[in-house]
């Protein structure tokens, strides 16, 4: 059984920043790409950022620049960094894991982090 669970959402005023904690929990060979997706009230789930376990990234290109992305593979963590907030950037934010086991990867999420970004 694999646990992904997220941290750190927050209200939040304009101008601020906060950042977000995902740590996956189980039994598994490692963790793959983690990354940070988000959903606003009516839109689609959407890629906030993702970072394979060598340290490649991938960002929204929206987000470059105000986003950053970090992990700690030791602790099977990964964070997100996020500065200027803006209201727009109101959502639920999920962590997502590319779990490897020895004989299989498996897609896992999180239940998801409120952030409220207003005055």
């Amino acid at each position: 059984q694999v646990q992904v669970v997220e941290s750190g959402g927050d209200l939040v005023q304009p101008g601020g920043s906060l950042r977000l904690s995902c740590t996956a929990s189980g039994r598994f060979f490692r963790i793959n790409a983690m990354g940070w997706y988000r959903q606003a009230p009516g839109k689609q789930r959407e890629l906030v950022a993702s970072m394979t376990h060598g340290g490649s990234t991938n960002y929204a290109d929206s987000l470059k620049g105000r986003f950053a992305i970090s992990r700690d593979n030791a602790k099977n963590t990964v964070y997100l960094q996020m500065n200027s907030l803006k209201p727009e950037d109101t959502a639920v934010y999920y962590c997502n894991a590319d779990v490897a086991f020895y004989n299989k990867t498996q897609n896992y999420w999180g239940q998801g982090t409120q952030v409220t970004v207003s005055s």
